[in-house]
């Protein structure tokens, strides 16, 4: 079973997992104003994203991301755009003054899901991570596809937990987070975030 490769695969992907980044900044900002179905749909987005990059992985279609340059700028480019357009929104409305908190964060868990889906799987760096992860945790004599959804698994299952914690420590601080001034000031450092996660993949190369 190869104990040895699957707690080398949590150590590594655990410790990505707590840093603290765009999935991050996602899930707390949605839990904090209160939204904590939303915040709950958008981590099982992300895992979803995850879960499809990790079958497409192991079936060595995410190769082409390393291997065509075009693909690659393709979905490097919808997922700037995307992101800047996400994080723009959020530091206008913040400017804009108080708002509906049906217009700061649409939608319930449904919209969560189609937003945490949208920023893993716009994220051509997720695919191409996969790439160059997975192989280094699959046994040479094990079935590659097998293995490599089973080690997709595992990092949903960490994530999932992660994302638990961040939502309950969101819950315990949400009084002070749901005034209005806070919750400006929350949607702009965001929006800041989302918007340089953003630029900084529309500014990176293959």
């Amino acid at each position: 079973m190869h104990p040895e490769l699957i707690w080398s695969f949590v150590l590594v992907v655990g410790l990505l997992t707590i840093t603290p980044g765009l999935d991050t900044a996602l899930i707390l900002r949605t839990a904090a104003v209160g939204h904590v179905r939303r915040a709950w749909g958008t981590a099982a987005g992300i895992q979803l994203g995850t879960l499809t990059w990790g079958v497409l992985t192991s079936a060595g279609v995410t190769a082409l991301l390393t291997a065509s340059q075009l693909a690659y700028d393709v979905l490097r480019w919808a997922g700037a755009a995307y992101l800047l357009w996400m994080g723009l929104r959020m530091i206008w409305t913040a400017r804009r003054g108080p708002a509906p908190e049906a217009e700061v964060v649409p939608g319930g868990f449904l919209s969560g899901v189609r937003q945490g889906m949208l920023t893993n799987l716009l994220n051509p760096k997720v695919g191409v991570f996969y790439v160059a992860l997975l192989p280094q945790f699959i046994p040479a004599s094990a079935p590659h596809f097998a293995w490599g959804v089973m080690l997709a698994v595992i990092h949903i299952v960490l994530g999932t937990v992660w994302s638990g914690l961040l939502i309950a420590f969101a819950a315990r601080i949400r009084v002070l987070l749901r005034r209005p001034v806070a919750t400006r000031i929350l949607d702009r450092v965001t929006g800041t975030v989302i918007a340089a996660f953003g630029l900084r993949l529309a500014l990176s190369s293959n």
